[in-house]
């Protein structure tokens, strides 16, 4: 049987900053990072894949 126990208001207080802190973290740091890193692999990936098959275009002309 588990019991549960009231949390000190002092533990709660660090609890809320610690997770505040996690969340600018995050917010402000990881995930703009993530984000940007995203965007800068996918565009290598097609500036890579255009530089060995050529830009897209029509089609050449047969005459």
């Amino acid at each position: 049987m588990t019991y549960l126990r009231e949390i000190p208001e002092n533990e709660r207080k660090l609890s809320r900053r610690g997770e505040l802190l996690a969340f600018v973290i995050l917010a402000f740091g990881v995930w703009p990072v993530v984000a940007v890193g995203t965007v800068a692999s996918y565009g290598f990936l097609v500036w890579f894949y255009q530089m060995i098959f050529g830009p897209p275009g029509p089609p050449p002309s047969v005459h």
